[in-house]
């Protein structure tokens, strides 16, 4: 037996409990974990909330990503240990995989055996939003040194995850965030440019900052009134990536920007990286490599105990933080 996160109903945070469960042995080709640090993820609350792309199954567990030690192995598993420490590539369904509990059972491919430099806090705090960030702007977008790269919800991990993959390129990151009070942090995290969406006139500030050039790629969490004035300020062949939809408003289709640039705009989900082994091994050694250069290093912005999932959540959603939400164990 363990303690597990689960709900048994829709709703906020306060749905949330911590439940002793049976957790299975391992089965063929995969491996249980005793978990040190869970990340909490958008997709955590979405789920809880009934408005997730998959749905729960009451009582359903939750949780995209942990850290811990290899507890036991199952058949078939060859390159892990028990004793290794490993942190979680995100798995494709949150419902059949929950991992926020103390003892995980997982497939051993999900499993990364982390850089000995990286802590249990930071491990947990890798994968989804490396691994969005790297699809999006290197895997789809093949953002180059010099292009102009505009991201929304720039101080989310992934938003920040985005401003070190594209200054370890040699792109120019934009961050765009709502208000100015961020601007500071944002710069000091990389951003060679901030641009506050609701003090600025958005399409102006990114064309005073690129020029002729424009913005090549737009990484969008957001959607809503803002892809107009974003396709607005992109350049001839730009291409938009949207992997949220933050936005309660509408989303207008900007049809004469994508028609007088030849615009594309890409939906994405992780899930393009995670379930394509060939495309996933290459992301892994870009992260990795840069975790281990230092040019990738997770910002958490507040760390929880496991007992308290409940006011985690409610700081999730308070859009206060600035990075990584990790619990510990």
């Amino acid at each position: 037996m363990a303690r597990a996160a689960r709900f048994h109903r829709h709703g906020g945070p306060e749905v949330l409990g911590i439940e002793e469960i049976e957790v299975p042995p391992p089965g063929p080709r995969e491996i249980r974990i005793h978990a040190k640090a869970l990340g909490l993820n958008r997709a955590d609350a979405l789920l809880r909330a009934g408005s997730y792309i998959e749905q729960a199954r009451f009582p359903s567990g939750l949780g995209l990503e942990a850290s811990g030690i290899v507890e036991s192995i199952g058949d078939g598993v060859e390159d892990l240990s028990t004793g290794d420490a490993v942190s979680l590539v995100p798995p494709r369904s949150m419902v059949r995989w929950p991992v926020h509990g103390e003892l995980i059972t997982i497939p051993a491919e999900l499993a990364v055996k982390h850089p000995p430099s990286l802590g249990w806090e930071a491990a947990a705090a890798t994968w989804m939003q490396y691994l969005t960030a790297y699809g999006a702007l290197i895997d789809i977008a093949r953002i180059q040194r010099g292009d102009f790269v505009a991201i929304t919800a720039a101080s989310s991990s992934v938003g920040l995850a985005a401003i070190q993959i594209a200054n370890r390129i040699g792109a120019f990151p934009i961050a765009v965030t709502r208000s100015s009070r961020k601007a500071q942090v944002l710069r000091e995290a990389g951003a060679a440019h901030v641009v506050a969406s609701a003090e600025d006139d958005l399409e102006a500030a990114l064309r005073a900052i690129t020029g002729p050039a424009g913005v090549r790629v737009v990484l969008d969490a957001v959607g809503g009134p803002a892809f107009l004035p974003l396709t607005g300020a992109m350049t001839q062949g730009g291409i938009l990536i949207e992997y949220g939809g933050l936005s309660p408003e509408a989303t207008p289709f900007p049809l004469y920007n994508v028609l007088s640039k030849s615009l594309t705009l890409r939906g994405y989900l992780v899930h393009e990286i995670t379930g394509d082994a060939a495309r996933l091994a290459v992301a892994k050694s870009f992260i990795l490599d840069g975790l281990g250069e230092g040019s990738l290093k997770p910002i958490i912005a507040r760390t929880f105990p496991f007992e308290e999932i409940v006011a985690a959540h409610r700081y999730l959603e308070s859009n206060e933080q600035f990075g990584k939400i990790v619990l510990t164990l």
